[in-house]
């Protein structure tokens, strides 16, 4: 039989003191726990949700994690392997515009973080197009390729594509490095420099390339490398 937090004496369960006390007095363990609900026959649900955090050195790592690792971890199935990725994914969400909130682009900072908490963690190289309106709003976020970024892999038929689809007016170019070091490569250059060309044939204005690093960011505009 799992154990579960109803079966916890009452003053031990993490939803009643989460109820009596506040969401912020209860532990990243704790708060895990009221999300997952059960443990196992072996392991009660708070004992579990440590074990987790400490597997993932965090909260952090937790949520960056994918569904087959948490499905490594003993005790986790599918089930609660989505409970924790949908988590995760609400985190990300409310840290940007795809809360349901509107996003007008107005500084490389504003464009870097929109994007900074789902990139900074890829283990690969990925690059998105930001695509904006005639006012800078966001109208849409698409990923353009993935793996190291040069002129053989990242064609302009690409990263325009949906740009042209959805009327934009205007694209921002990001993609991150793995390394945690966002120091643009000549690469990274050149690539910016034949989509801009790319995009001035096309009436598609690239406004800036952000490259991300873990928690910092290099903006090429900026940088007067655009």
């Amino acid at each position: 039989m799992e154990n579960r937090i109803m079966d916890m004496p009452e003053m031990e369960r993490p939803q009643e003191r989460l109820l009596r006390y506040g969401a912020e007095s209860l532990s990243n363990s704790e708060l895990l726990a009221v999300i997952l609900r059960t443990g196992t026959k072996d392991e009660n649900v708070i004992a579990m949700s440590h074990r987790l955090i400490s597997i993932f050195s965090g909260i952090n790592g937790l949520l960056e994690a994918s569904k087959e690792e948490l499905m490594e971890v003993k005790g986790i199935k599918e089930a609660k392997a989505c409970q924790i990725l949908s988590v995760a994914e609400l985190s990300k969400r409310f840290l940007t515009y795809r809360s349901g909130d509107s996003l007008r682009i107005t500084s490389p900072d504003m464009a870097a973080n929109l994007l900074m908490v789902e990139m900074r963690s890829y283990r690969k190289e990925v690059l998105k197009v930001v695509l904006l309106n005639t006012k800078n709003m966001v109208i849409g976020v698409t990923s353009a390729s993935v793996g190291s970024l040069n002129s053989s892999i990242v064609h302009p038929r690409e990263i325009f594509k949906e740009a042209i689809r959805k009327s934009a007016s205007s694209i921002i170019l990001a993609h991150n490095h793995p390394s945690g070091d966002p120091a643009p490569s000549s690469e990274d250059i050149a690539s910016t420099e034949r989509i801009r060309e790319a995009g001035k044939i096309i009436g598609i204005e690239l406004l800036d390339h952000i490259i991300i690093g873990d928690g910092t960011y290099i903006s090429l505009k900026e940088k007067n490398l655009l």
